[in-house]
């Protein structure tokens, strides 16, 4: 049995994208992508909302060095394409990633038992369909990189109105001033 885990890139004051919806502010160096890649191996399962689907799709045709990335790009690309996609989406007609499956509805059964059956961890991306599962108590970790910069507003990367006690798990400085902080639901009341 995985578990699932929410996993976000942030600003320090909680924000995935500003109020004029950019994330440029955010993009990680290659220490970061080689660590966000390490702790991806061992999610083999991927649900998208998606707006964070259509923006991680790209990964889909990072194949090779003439793509201009690096090799820690390469290597996030391939470890992207093993894993299984699950998107929830009641407006895309069709998915066009390989390993990709379509759902209308994040219904809270359907998750619980993709992760009860996952050989390893499912990971969780997007906010809007993350804060769904918050708030269905379906998320058992929370692996938030803090970004140090402040945007004042945006896209928040926690949901609102949500009360839950953590357990603070892991903590790590990354370059850029990048820290990692993954946090552990507990199932007590807060």
């Amino acid at each position: 049995m995985g578990r699932l885990r929410y996993s976000t890139i942030m600003s320090a004051d909680g924000y995935l994208t500003d109020a004029e919806g950019r994330y440029d502010w955010a993009f990680p160096d290659d220490e970061v992508v080689a660590f966000i890649t390490e702790r991806e191996r061992d999610a083999d399962t991927h649900l998208y909302g998606r707006r964070m689907y259509e923006e991680m799709r790209s990964w889909e045709d990072v194949t090779d060095v003439t793509s201009g990335r690096s090799a820690t790009d390469l290597e996030f690309a391939r470890t992207w394409r093993a894993a299984s996609k699950v998107v929830f989406s009641r407006t895309l007609t069709a998915v066009s990633t390989a390993r990709t499956t379509l759902e209308r509805e994040l219904d809270p059964a359907r998750v619980r038992a993709i992760v009860d059956t996952a050989p390893g961890d499912v990971s969780i991306s997007g906010p809007t369909l993350a804060a769904d599962a918050i708030r269905a108590g379906l998320v058992d970790d929370l692996e938030l990189y803090l970004v140090p910069m402040l945007v004042g507003g945006g896209l928040r990367a926690l949901p609102d109105g949500v009360r839950a006690r953590l357990e603070l798990v892991e903590q790590q400085r990354l370059a850029g001033g990048f820290t990692f902080l993954h946090y552990r639901t507990r199932r007590t009341p807060a």
